[in-house]
C-alpha cells in the first residue's frame, strides 16, 4: 500500500460528512502512565578524565627549588668545599689550625660545609598533591550513590483506552481500542540504563589517578605528611600561566562546586480521562479508521468514483473553457472575467435540468458571442 492512500482516504471525504460524524460522537478515552528513570551525575568523569593528563605533565617536570644546608664542621668530615666555604673561613681565622709559612698552605680544624639538596616541597607541588586527594575522596562519594541507584531501572510504560459510537445516517459505527507500550531497562540504550558501564570507566580513571600516585613527587611529598592546601588558592606565577596547572584549577573548581551529587530519580503514575487534545486525536483517528473501513463497502466504493469523475470532468471543462477564453484574447483581466461569467451565472444555475453537453453548448454560445463584441470594438 502506498503511504499516500491513507492521506487520499481522509482528504476525499466531504466536510460534512466528518462534521456529522463528530456531532453524532460520543467518545470516552481512559489514560494510564508509570514513568520510572534515573537520571545519573556523570560530567565529572569526563572533566577528570581530561585533566589526568594534564596532571601527569605536572609531575613529568615538577616545581622544584633548591635547599643549602650549611654546617660548620670538622675539615675531615667536609664533603664540598666552596667559595662560600673560603669566604667563611677567611671571616673566622680561629678555624685555622695552621700556616705553612713557606708554600702559604693554610691547614683548617674547621670549615664550612654546604650540602645542596633539589626538594619538591614546593606550594605548586602540595596543590596538585592536595586535588589528587580531592579526585580521589570525589571518586569515592560517587560511587556509593551509583551503587545505591545500581539496581534501579528505567521504565515508560503507557496505556490508552478508548471507546467511541457514532452514528451517520442509518449507519452506526462502534470503536473500541485498547493500545499500550511499555518500556525496560533491557530496551534502553546508554550508560544511564547501564550503571556497569560508568563503574567501569571509574575503575579505569581509579587506575590512572593510580599511576599518578606512584610518581616520584607524589611520594616525596606523601612521605612528609603535609598539611593539605586550602582556599584561597595563592595566585602565583606558575598557577596562573602554565597551561597544565590552568586545566588542573579548572578541575579543583569544579570538585568544590559540586559537592552535592546531582543523580536524581524520577518517578511519576498518572490514571485519568482525557478530555483534550489526545482525546481529540483518538476521535480523529476513529474518523479516518471509519472512512478506512467503508473502502471494503462496494456501494460506498462506487459513489466514491462517481463523485470523483464528476469533478474530473467538470475540471476538465473549465480548463478547456479558460484556455479558449484566454487564447482568443490574453489580455482580460481577472476582473473582466469574473464580470463575464457573473453575467452568465444564469444560465449555469440550471446545470441539473441540463446535461453536461448542454451547459458546454451554452457556455461556448455566449462566450463566443462575448468575444466577437470585442474583436468588432
Amino acid at each position: 500500500m502506498e503511504d499516500s492512500r491513507i492521506i487520499d482516504i481522509y482528504q476525499t471525504a466531504s466536510k460534512k460528512k466528518e462534521e456529522t460524524f463528530k456531532k453524532n460522537l460520543d467518545s470516552k478515552l481512559h489514560v494510564q502512565t508509570d514513568y520510572e528513570k534515573v537520571i545519573k551525575d556523570t560530567e565529572w568523569i569526563e572533566i577528570m578524565e581530561e585533566t589526568v593528563p594534564y596532571i601527569d605533565n605536572i609531575f613529568r617536570s615538577p616545581n622544584r627549588f633548591i635547599i643549602n644546608e650549611e654546617e660548620v664542621v670538622k675539615i675531615e668530615r667536609a664533603r664540598r668545599i666552596t667559595v662560600e666555604s673560603i669566604k667563611n673561613l677567611s671571616k673566622n681565622t680561629n678555624f685555622i689550625q695552621e700556616v705553612d709559612k713557606k708554600t702559604g698552605d693554610v691547614k683548617p680544624s674547621k670549615i664550612l660545609n654546604i650540602d645542596k639538596e633539589e626538594s619538591y616541597d614546593t606550594y605548586e607541588n602540595r596543590l596538585i598533591y592536595t586535588l589528587i586527594q580531592n579526585m580521589k575522596f570525589f571518586i569515592s562519594q560517587k560511587k556509593k550513590t551509583l551503587e545505591q541507584f545500581q539496581n534501579s531501572s528505567s521504565k515508560n510504560d503507557k496505556f490508552l483506552d478508548y471507546t467511541g459510537t457514532s452514528r451517520l445516517g442509518d449507519e452506526k459505527v462502534d470503536l473500541n481500542l485498547s493500545l499500550s507500550a511499555t518500556t525496560g531497562a533491557d530496551d534502553s540504550e546508554g550508560e544511564t540504563a547501564n550503571p556497569d558501564n560508568l563503574l567501569e570507566r571509574i575503575a579505569q580513571l581509579e587506575v590512572k589517578i593510580s599511576d599518578l600516585t606512584n610518581a616520584n613527587v607524589y611520594k616525596v611529598i606523601d612521605k612528609k605528611h603535609i598539611t593539605l592546601v586550602r582556599e584561597p588558592i595563592k595566585k602565583t606565577n606558575v598557577v596562573l600561566k602554565n597551561v597544565n596547572f590552568q586545566y588542573a584549577m579548572k578541575l579543583w573548581s569544579y570538585l568544590r562546586d559540586n559537592l552535592d551529587d546531582k543523580t536524581q530519580k524520577m518517578d511519576e503514575k498518572k490514571d485519568y480521562d482525557d478530555n483534550g487534545d489526545l482525546k481529540n486525536m483518538m476521535d480523529d483517528s476513529f474518523f479516518l479508521n471509519y472512512l478506512i473501513m467503508n473502502t471494503i463497502d462496494k456501494d460506498k466504493e462506487n459513489e466514491i468514483d462517481s463523485e470523483e469523475k464528476q469533478k474530473e470532468v467538470q475540471n476538465i471543462v473549465i480548463d478547456k473553457m479558460l484556455e479558449k477564453v484566454m487564447d482568443m484574447n490574453s489580455d482580460l483581466s481577472k476582473q473582466d472575467l469574473k464580470k463575464m461569467i457573473g453575467e452568465k451565472y444564469a444560465v449555469i444555475k440550471y446545470r441539473n435540468q441540463a446535461s453536461l453537453q448542454e451547459i458546454q453548448n451554452i457556455f461556448n454560445k455566449h462566450i463566443d458571442k462575448y468575444l466577437e463584441q470585442i474583436k468588432n470594438k
